[in-house]
C-alpha cells in the first residue's frame, strides 16, 4: 500500500511456600504491600475533577439546516474563548452558551472541517480548563469527560484509553485519534477529554459503536490549529508533495521510502530524491510510512520545514517551504451519521493524506 506525504538479566518473581518453623522471626518487620486503587478512590477522583472543572464546560445551542441542535464546549481562557466540535459550531447559526445559569450569545472564531473542531467566543469573563499534553497518554490511561448528553444537565463519564488509531475501517483520519472506551451520547460532541490532573488532553469529535466508545482529537493537534489561527487568522494545513511506501528493510529505524517527488510541489527541486529513506519531518520522527499522516498534519503552510533523510549511508537535511494542502478548503468524507451518531472526521484511504 502506498501512502502519500503531502505536506500528506530479567527479574524473576517466585512464590515461596514455607512451613511455620521456616517463617521469619517475629521481630522482622513486614514489608508493606502497594495499595491498588480502589473503585471508591477512582470515584472520588472523578468527582473531584468534575466539581473543579465542570464550571468551565458549557452547553452550546444553535440552529442549522436541520433545526435546533445542542452540544458541549469548554473554555480555554478567561476571556470566553472555547473549543467545541465542528459538528456543533461549524455550520451553526444563532449560537449561545449556557454559563453560570445564564445564556450568552457566542460567535464562531474559526471552524476547521478537516480536524473536526471549532473555536467560539463569548464576550464574558470565564474560568478555563488547563491544557495538557496528548503525548502523556498511554494504553489504559484513565480518562473522563464532562458533557451535556441528550440535552440533560452536566454529566461526568469515566473510561480509559483503548487505542491510538490512524484510520477507521478503510479510511484515514487527518492525524492519529485517541479511541476511548467511554460511553457517549448525542449532545456530548465537543466535550473535553480530561486526565486525572484535570487537564484537557483531547476533544470528543466522534462516537462509534452506538455510543459505547468514542474518538477524540488529541489536544496537541487542536492546539496546532489554534496556533495557526492566532498567527494567520485561519487554519493552514500544509504539504510538501512526496509519495512514500514501505522499504524492503529498515534504515536508521525507518521503513518510509520516498517513491515519487511530485512535480510542481514544494518538494520538487528541493534536493530530496526518490529512494531516500525519510527519518523526520519538522519535529515529527518517521519510522514507517503511516507516520507521514501525523507529520503532514503538523505542517503549517508557509513555514519552512526541515526534512531529514538517509541516502545510502549519508544523512541529509533539506529545507522545504510548505504550501497549502490540496484538501485545505475541500470537504472530506464522513462516516454515515446514522451509523456513528456524530460525524466521524476521516479522509479516504484513496485520497492524499
Amino acid at each position: 500500500m502506498t501512502l502519500r506525504l503531502v505536506f500528506a538479566s530479567s527479574l524473576a518473581f517466585g512464590i515461596a511456600f514455607v512451613r511455620a518453623q521456616d517463617a521469619p522471626p517475629a521481630s522482622a518487620p513486614e514489608q508493606p504491600r502497594p495499595q491498588e486503587p480502589s473503585t471508591s478512590s477512582i470515584s472520588r477522583e472523578v468527582k473531584e475533577i468534575y466539581e473543579k472543572s465542570g464550571k468551565a464546560v458549557v452547553k452550546i445551542r444553535g440552529t442549522d439546516e436541520h433545526g435546533d441542535l445542542s452540544g458541549t464546549g469548554f473554555f480555554i481562557d478567561p476571556a470566553g474563548t472555547l473549543y467545541t466540535a465542528f459538528s456543533v459550531g461549524g455550520d451553526t447559526e444563532n449560537l449561545t452558551v449556557e454559563f453560570d445559569g445564564k445564556t450568552y450569545p457566542a460567535r464562531v472564531m474559526m471552524a476547521d472541517l478537516r480536524s473536526g473542531i471549532a473555536i467560539l467566543k463569548a464576550d464574558i469573563a470565564t474560568p478555563a480548563l488547563p491544557i495538557g499534553k496528548s503525548e502523556t497518554m498511554e494504553m489504559a490511561t484513565p480518562v473522563m469527560t464532562i458533557g451535556y448528553p441528550l440535552d440533560l444537565p452536566s454529566t461526568p463519564s469515566f473510561g480509559m484509553v483503548a487505542g491510538f488509531d490512524r484510520k477507521f475501517l478503510d479510511r484515514y483520519f487527518c492525524t492519529t485519534h485517541v479511541r476511548v472506551n467511554l460511553p457517549t451520547q448525542r449532545g456530548e460532541a465537543g466535550a473535553p477529554l480530561l486526565n486525572f490532573k484535570g487537564e484537557v488532553i483531547g476533544i470528543l469529535v466522534a462516537q462509534i459503536e452506538n455510543g459505547s466508545a468514542c474518538y477524540a482529537l488529541p489536544i496537541d493537534a487542536a492546539e496546532k490549529i489554534r496556533n495557526d489561527f492566532i498567527r494567520f487568522g485561519e487554519a493552514r494545513h500544509g504539504w510538501i508533495g512526496i509519495n512514500v511506501a514501505a522499504a524492503d528493510k529498515p534504515v536508521e529505524g525507518s521503513t518510509a521510502q520516498m517513491t515519487e517527488i511530485m512535480k510542481d510541489t514544494p518538494a520538487f527541486g528541493s534536493g530530496v530524491q526518490s529512494g531516500d529513506i525519510l527519518l523526520q519531518v519538522g519535529k515529527t520522527k518517521v519510522h514507517q510510512p503511516e507516520d507521514v499522516i501525523d507529520a503532514s498534519f503538523f505542517i503549517t503552510a508557509g513555514d519552512t520545514v526541515p526534512i531529514t533523510v538517509i541516502r545510502g549511508t549519508e544523512k541529509k537535511t533539506f529545507e522545504v517551504q510548505a504550501d497549502f494542502h490540496p484538501q485545505s478548503h475541500h470537504v472530506p468524507l464522513f462516516a454515515s451519521p446514522g451509523q456513528n451518531g456524530l460525524p466521524l472526521q476521516i479522509d479516504s484511504a484513496r485520497r492524499t493524506p
